[in-house]
């Protein structure tokens, strides 16, 4: 009989003492798959070390001392990471006990499923349960702004988004990645870009996996709970560097990405949001405004990559576009072909 699965869990902790326990508890307990885990902590000043001690031996432990962020940490550990699969988690994260074994033997059905994300639900700080149950994310979708959200976030969990289809991508607070997939869209030994530090690394991944032709699953059945610190529409909650951050990447993932076709389509729109936010930058938030300057800094770079990215394309805008044409999560006719199982096992294709 074949030994189960390896999945890799790579967890990146800054100051995260109040959470990463319960988070990695939720690891050590899943069924159905085999675990390693690795953890990269970016120079916390909280109790987040004492806590990672007392799992010496179940855990491999890279400290970084200094801040590096979420991406150059993700790619840190992803290079440890020596399963077929593997999950990047955020410590504010509980996955339910079969949330892996879901998560793989659906993306197993499909070898063009180079991801795969679950039923994110909200939760409370310090994992107190809601008195509504709410849905925190089902995967990404872009609008014709180029703006990217969080399928789902805020909506009642009432059965909207218990049907397995594919999404543009999935949010890194607990996205699953085929090995295959990560070898094959990495610049060099980066899986995320690290000039992003924080903020919009998975939907920049996302879309440079669409280019290259990797799919992503959603996959209701993998349930976890996720205590959302910043929300859409609170960035006064959120410290002034990360939204410097958030601002500098929504230039840099679209100079990286975009396509004559995505932007014959959204170049409007896409404008209108982007005097938004440089008029919000220049009246409200001049925090942000080194944001352009980073931006000019990491123009070379991000040019360079683009060229690569484009190099090695295999889908045309004509099956890239779809994902940014409306408003609505899923563009109608986007997801068609999704692979499920009958009452007898069998593969069947759907649409």
């Amino acid at each position: 009989m074949p030994s189960p699965p390896l999945v890799s869990v790579t967890v990146v902790t800054h100051n995260s003492g109040r959470v990463v326990g319960p988070c990695l508890e939720s690891v050590f307990r899943q069924q159905g798959v085999r675990v390693e885990v690795i953890v990269v902590d970016n120079a916390s000043a909280d109790d987040t070390p004492d806590l990672l001690a007392r799992y010496r031996g179940r855990l491999r432990l890279l400290r970084n001392t200094r801040n590096l962020g979420f991406a150059a940490a993700q790619n840190q550990a992803i290079a440890q990471a020596a399963g077929e699969w593997v999950l990047t988690l955020n410590p504010d994260v509980l996955l339910l006990p079969r949330f892996l074994d879901h998560l793989v033997a659906a993306a197993r059905l499909d070898p063009s499923a180079g991801s795969a994300c679950g039923k994110l639900l909200a939760i409370g700080p310090g994992f107190q349960p809601l008195e509504e149950p709410l849905l925190d994310s089902t995967g990404i979708y872009f609008t014709p702004s180029l703006r990217h959200f969080d399928r789902g976030w805020h909506e009642p969990d009432d059965g909207r988004f218990d049907h397995r289809e594919y999404v543009f991508g999935a949010s890194a607070a607990a996205a699953l990645y085929r090995r295959a997939m990560i070898a094959d869209v990495s610049d060099g030994a980066d899986f995320f870009d690290p000039d992003f530090f924080a903020y919009r690394e998975d939907a920049d991944l996302a879309w440079r996996a669409q280019l290259l032709g990797w799919r992503c699953l959603y996959v209701p059945e993998a349930a976890a709970y996720h205590v959302r610190r910043v929300v859409p529409g609170n960035r006064r909650a959120v410290p002034a560097v990360l939204n410097m951050h958030s601002v500098k990447n929504r230039f840099l993932m679209r100079i990286k990405n975009m396509t004559p076709g995505v932007y014959r389509r959204c170049w409007l729109p896409a404008t209108l949001r982007d005097c938004v936010v440089v008029g919000g930058c220049l009246l409200w938030e001049q925090t942000s405004l080194a944001a352009f300057w980073r931006v000019a800094r990491c123009l070379p770079a991000a040019l360079e990559k683009r060229r690569r990215i484009m190099q090695r394309r295999r889908v045309p805008d004509a099956a890239i576009a779809p994902w940014f044409a409306a408003e609505t999560p899923l563009p109608p006719g986007v997801g068609s072909g999704l692979p499920s199982r009958d009452r007898e096992g069998a593969v069947e294709t759907a649409g």
